[in-house]
């Protein structure tokens, strides 16, 4: 067995200038220029991606000697929260400066993703320092717009666009290989796939009238209307988590009543000529979008014939596919091989209902497999944090399922 070292304080060092980089959704470039910058001092190939304005995606390749296969890392770049939010600007966590505690290493995006994005770059470095030379290459791509937003209406530009635009333009610009890692945080279970999002608009219509016409004219008022119609879907909403079809591996679906809009908070002298309400409703990687698109909007078809007055319709506006892995991928058994020589023991399996990059690179015909660090516990006071001798032991597993895949040259 090769003796490897992982370097725990360049380790915590790597993180926490990640760390200290704001890299809110539709912000990264920042970061993209410090991946960068590491990459070269790594002595890897750069590819600088310039995905739109302000944004871009760098990956680092670390060619191998010829005759092995190629293994990606891809972690985001972007953090689920800016830290500016009126209810996280106090919680130092949450902010891009970094800070030990008691063992753990805190900061803004140091659980999604960034400890990942550390691992992925200390794993390399502890490969090359200990003189491996690998047949395969390794490629370790940092993206832009990983997480679970979307433009609509008036949220328009890079902030609001997620949902995998930056591993979209990855993998359509020559960032593919034979097999994919994501450090997602999965408390060090092996994901082998997770649903997909599959996002709806239902809106009712009303009348646009003054208050002061609006006696005996209630029934018209389409926030009203969609207290009944809201009601029907609610009773709707179990029948696709409780169908057989919608489960994956064990885990069913769910449906969440994520939004609703109408009416203007500074004209309530009107009432308002529609409602809108937004569900986001988790698709199984096994089946097939259209497929729930059309089921939903059945759905929808259904409340119109219910209410025919109200002028109800529907809208899908985010369909993103979920993504799986089978158990028996070379892939799978070189993480259960390397965690189980870190850690001491075998690693667990899991489903997730959260979207990751799996989905674009999956349908790039990059086998894709979830596996990372613990979600990072979410101290009340202190913030976003993970253990930093779990980020050591990672980086580790990382850099022997690295060997595993790629082979170590002679």
């Amino acid at each position: 067995m090769t003796a490897l070292k992982i370097d725990r304080d360049r380790l915590v060092e790597t993180a926490s200038r990640m760390i200290g980089v704001h890299s809110f959704t539709g912000d990264e470039e920042s970061m993209a220029e410090l991946m960068a910058s590491l990459f070269e001092e790594m002595r890897l190939s750069v590819q600088w991606q310039q995905v739109e304005d302000g944004r871009a995606n760098t990956l680092g390749t670390w060619a191998g000697a010829g005759g092995g296969k190629s293994l990606m890392f891809n972690g985001h770049m972007d953090t689920s929260y800016s830290g500016r939010e009126p209810w996280l600007r106090d919680v130092p966590g949450f902010q891009p400066s970094a800070f030990e505690r008691d063992g753990r290493l805190y900061g803004l995006g140091i659980s999604n993703m960034k400890g990942a994005l550390a691992c992925y770059v200390e794993a390399v470095r502890a490969l090359q320092d200990a003189g491996v030379r690998l047949r395969g290459d390794v490629l370790i791509a940092a993206v832009c717009g990983e997480i679970e937003k979307t433009q609509y209406r008036d949220a328009t530009g890079g902030e609001f666009r997620g949902y995998a635009a930056g591993t979209r333009y990855l993998v359509s610009h020559g960032g593919v290989a034979d097999m994919c890692l994501l450090g997602e945080p999965t408390e060090g279970k092996v994901v082998l796939g997770h649903f997909g999002a599959l996002w709806l608009r239902i809106r009712v219509q009303g009348n646009f009238i003054h208050t002061a016409f609006s006696e005996g004219k209630r029934e018209q008022n389409s926030i009203l209307r969609m207290h009944e119609v809201m009601s029907a879907v609610l009773d709707w909403i179990p029948t696709w988590e409780d169908d057989p079809a919608n489960a994956y591996r064990g885990a069913k679906a769910i449906v969440n009543v994520g939004a609703i809009e109408g009416g203007f908070g500074w004209r309530v002298s009107r009432t308002p000529h529609h409602t809108d309400l937004f569900l986001d409703v988790r698709v199984p990687p096994t089946k097939e979008m259209a497929t729930a698109r059309g089921e939903v909007l059945e759905m929808v078809r259904g409340l119109a014939e219910r209410f025919p007055e109200y002028g109800i319709e529907g809208e899908v506006y985010v369909t993103a596919p979920g993504a799986e892995i089978d158990e028996g991928h070379e892939l799978v058994a070189a993480i259960d091989a390397a965690h189980a020589e870190v850690w001491g023991e075998p690693p667990g399996r899991d489903v997730t209902r959260w979207f990751s990059d799996a989905s674009a690179l999956t349908r790039y015909g990059v086998p894709t497999v979830n596996y990372g660090t613990s979600t990072g516990l979410m101290d009340v006071e202190l913030g976003e944090n993970l253990e930093i001798d779990g980020l050591v032991k990672t980086a580790e597993v990382y850099a022997r399922i690295a060997m595993a895949i790629c082979g170590v040259a002679e």
